[in-house]
């Protein structure tokens, strides 16, 4: 029997993820791009929509879809920013950021759904619109969902679910999972606009005490504009008046820009909330569906694509029947952690905005002034808004590179880099040296990982995994511990070496090796 119960020959097995954003629609590519049969349900009978508020595609998001060969399409649709603005003249550098993308990428959200849709199709994923999910259940081999489509209700079965419908979750609801949290903004003003005196930079933000205000480039002429008045709280059912839309955008940016001929308004309400478990059985949250949060700082959209990166070649290794029994908990381990971090630095960045006292606006004054002026505050800052400073928990004793961010290094011979190596579910061996071990590892686990040369001078061997983050480090350089490391590294991540079995004693035996093993 395989690791996911079904006998050994027999398919993989399949995954249905529910909701088409950019969180379902990164992971069904991942998926389809493994191998693993994948379905997106959609409840939306279009493609695209107004209702999603995503403009920032942050440098770690970027990294990834740069693994996938898509981030230089994305980044051709928008405009790059290498400094962010928060309040007033304060403004964060991310020009110095390490990597390929010093910036932060504003482009429409249907952009980025456009973009992974694409790949997904491309890579053989099913999305199927107009495809609501009213229920589920589940049990040791599978799970079912009912949908209610056009011709009716029916049951599809999967191996495993993956609940990625946005912040009224049916399936977070369906697992009867708590929602804790509660609303920290409400009666928010979205509008898109024609502009008569477009501003200078990229992204324009503002606040006083009573107003806040933000305006985003559509590319096409069009704004979208995001602004709240303390002295209007009425109900999203309301709808958004224009002169009470301008006058906030003026009080909060000191000009309303000659905003005028809105093609869509809406009202929300921005909560701060996540679930206590991201995995129950074999049915996983992620994006919106498993946390959510202000929408300050552009992470929203970011985190639930990181989210996906992390589930998504863990799936697949479950599937494929060579995971290691810890694996799949990891997800919950790995980002939930991550999650409560964003909602909180979210938190305290929307408290700045919206604090009222002339007292208070003049220690946040301070506090952006350090963010600003302070190297070591700023680095830190833009790090944390960024993704790039995103580290996974290590065993201890481990590498200090255990479980951070794996820089995209140069590679000897083709394709010269690592991101070109990731984002098909493998894991990649960088290696200091060319010697026996790496010829044991390309031969035993080739299906689950690929071996490099590293392209520069290092002592260090390291095992990157699909996601991109360091799973296993060592400076060893005596050739018979290294290659002892080496093999146990690969056998805790990625399982036993295609040439072994369990003998009936428990002992591990070689049998000849498989071709195409």
């Amino acid at each position: 029997m395989s690791s996911t119960g079904m006998p050994a020959g027999e398919p993989a097995g399949t995954v249905v993820i529910v909701g088409a954003g950019p969180t379902g629609l990164l992971l069904a590519g991942d998926l389809a791009a493994a191998g693993i049969g994948c379905t997106v349900l959609e409840r939306r009978r279009e493609e695209t929509g107004n209702e999603t508020r995503a403009f920032a595609v942050h440098a770690r998001t970027m990294e990834i879809l740069d693994a996938r060969g898509v981030a230089d399409e994305l980044a051709s649709t928008g405009e790059w920013a290498g400094r962010l603005r928060l309040l007033g003249r304060a403004s964060l550098d991310l020009s110095r950021l390490p990597g390929r993308f010093p910036y932060v990428l504003i482009t429409p959200q249907y952009e980025t759904e456009r973009v992974l849709r694409e790949r997904a199709l491309a890579a053989g994923a099913e999305i199927v619109h107009g495809a609501e999910v009213t229920a589920l259940r589940q049990d040791r081999s599978g799970v079912d969902l009912d949908v209610r489509s056009g011709g009716g209700t029916t049951t599809r079965r999967a191996s495993y679910v993956v609940g990625a419908d946005g912040v009224r979750s049916t399936v977070r609801k369906a697992l009867g999972l708590p929602f804790p949290g509660h609303s920290v903004v409400r009666s928010v003003m979205l509008a898109d606009v024609r502009l008569d005196d477009a501003p200078r930079e990229v992204l324009t933000v503002g606040a006083t005490g009573d107003a806040f205000a933000f305006l985003a480039p559509f590319g096409d002429g069009w704004y979208r504009v995001i602004a709240w008045d303390r002295h209007r709280q009425v109900a999203d059912s309301e709808p958004v008046d224009m002169d009470g839309l301008r006058e906030a955008t003026r009080r909060a940016l000191g000009t309303d820009h000659g905003m005028r001929d809105p093609r869509w308004t809406s009202r929300f309400h921005s909560d701060e909330r996540q679930v206590p478990r991201y995995r129950t059985g074999r049915v996983f949250l992620a994006g919106d569906a498993a946390h959510v949060h202000s929408p300050v700082g552009g992470q929203g959209m970011n985190t639930g694509l990181q989210d996906a990166a992390n589930l998504g070649w863990k799936l697949a290794a479950e599937l494929r029947g060579w995971a290691p029994p810890w694996l799949l908990d990891s997800y919950h381990d790995e980002r939930h952690p991550v999650g409560r971090r964003v909602l909180r630095g979210s938190g305290t960045l929307l408290r700045l905005v919206l604090v009222e006292p002339a007292l208070l606006r003049t220690a946040r004054g301070a506090a952006l002034w350090a963010v600003t002026h302070v190297p070591p505050v700023a680095r830190r800052v833009a790090g944390a808004v960024s993704g790039l400073d995103i580290a996974y928990p290590a065993p201890r004793g481990a590498h200090p590179l255990a479980g951070r961010r794996a820089p995209d290094i140069p590679l000897a011979g083709t394709p010269g880099r690592l991101a070109r190596l990731l984002g098909d579910g493998r894991f990649v061996l960088v290696t200091a040296v060319n010697d026996p071990a790496v010829t044991y590892a390309a031969r035993l686990w080739k299906d689950r990982v690929r071996c490099a040369l590293a392209g520069r001078a290092t002592r260090t061997t390291a095992l990157v995994r699909p996601d991109g983050y360091i799973a296993w480090a060592t400076d060893e350089t005596a050739p018979d511990r290294r290659a002892a490391a080496i093999r146990g590294a690969l056998t805790r991540w990625c399982g036993s070496p295609a040439h072994e079995r369990r003998t009936p004693g428990g002992a591990i035996g070689t049998v000849r090796e498989e071709r195409g093993g």
